[in-house]
C-alpha cells in the first residue's frame, strides 16, 4: 500500500528537501505541499492525504493549529499528523499532541527516522523522536497530578499490562511482537484495546497513563504467559 503524504512547511528548499526524501521511499509519495497552515487545511481535506507532515511555525494558520482543525478533538474524520520542526520546545511537544499530532520529530532527524514516522501516522501509531519522548516522559512523571488518572473501565489483562509497559517504553508494534512473541496484529488488537479501556486517543497518552500510575517501575516481562 503506499502512503500519500501531505507536506507543508513556508520555505521552499526544506519543503522541498522534505518532499524528495519521502518521494524517494517506494511506499510513500507526496501527493501535495503547502506553503502556510492554511493551503494545508484546505489541501488536506480535498486530498485526504493518509500522513500529513507539518511545520510548526508557518505564516497565518500555524502546524499546530493546522493539526487541531484536522485532527483534534471533536474532528470527525481525523487525518494523522506528524509535525516537524527546528525548534526542540517542550511547549511545542505539549501544545502539538495535545492538538492530535501522531508524531513530532526535529529537522534533524535524518531519513531514516522521518519515513518511520510517516509509516507509523499511517499505521495508527504514534512516533515521538526518542530524545523528545524521554523528556516529555520524564516532565509528566515528575509533575504533580491535578488529578487521580482515570481508572479502565475494565481491567487490564496481563498481556495488555505487557503491552502497556512497551508502548511506555517507545517501543513500536513490530517491537513489542519481537518482545513478547506475539503478531504485529496481536499487538494491534491489544492497543486498542488499551485505548477503548484508557480513554486514551494515542500511544502517547497511553504511555502517560502507565507513568501516572507507575506501570514504568515494572518490567515488561513479568508473569510473560507466553
Amino acid at each position: 500500500m503506499t502512503i500519500r503524504v501531505l507536506v507543508a512547511d513556508d520555505q521552499e528548499l526544506v519543503r522541498t528537501g522534505l518532499s524528495m526524501i519521502l518521494g524517494a521511499q517506494p511506499d510513500i509519495e507526496v501527493v501535495g505541499q503547502a506553503v502556510d497552515g492554511n493551503e494545508a487545511v484546505a489541501l488536506a481535506r480535498s486530498l485526504r492525504p493518509d500522513v500529513c507532515l507539518f511545520d510548526i511555525r508557518m505564516p497565518d494558520v500555524d502546524g499546530i493549529e493546522a493539526t487541531r482543525l484536522l485532527a483534534g478533538p471533536g474532528v470527525d474524520d481525523p487525518v494523522a499528523v506528524v509535525v516537524i520542526t527546528t525548534f526542540d520546545l517542550d511547549e511545542y511537544v505539549f501544545a502539538a499532541l495535545r492538538a492530535g499530532a501522531k508524531g513530532f520529530l526535529l529537522k534533524d532527524a535524518g531519513p531514516e527516522l522521518l519515513a518511520q514516522a510517516i509509516r507509523a501516522a499511517a499505521g495508527g501509531d504514534a512516533l515521538i523522536a526518542p530524545n523528545v519522548t524521554v523528556r516529555l516522559l520524564e516532565a509528566f512523571a515528575g509533575a504533580r497530578p491535578t488529578a487521580p488518572p482515570p481508572q479502565p473501565v475494565e481491567p487490564l489483562t496481563e498481556r495488555e499490562e505487557q503491552v502497556l509497559a512497551n508502548v511506555a517504553g517507545g517501543l513500536s508494534n513490530g517491537e513489542i511482537a519481537s518482545e513478547l512473541y506475539i503478531t504485529i496484529s496481536t499487538v494491534k488488537t491489544h492497543v486498542a484495546s488499551l485505548m477503548t479501556k484508557l480513554g486514551a486517543r494515542n500511544r502517547v497518552e497511553i504511555a502517560i497513563w502507565a507513568h501516572q500510575t507507575g506501570r514504568m517501575r515494572r518490567r515488561a516481562g513479568d508473569g510473560d504467559a507466553r
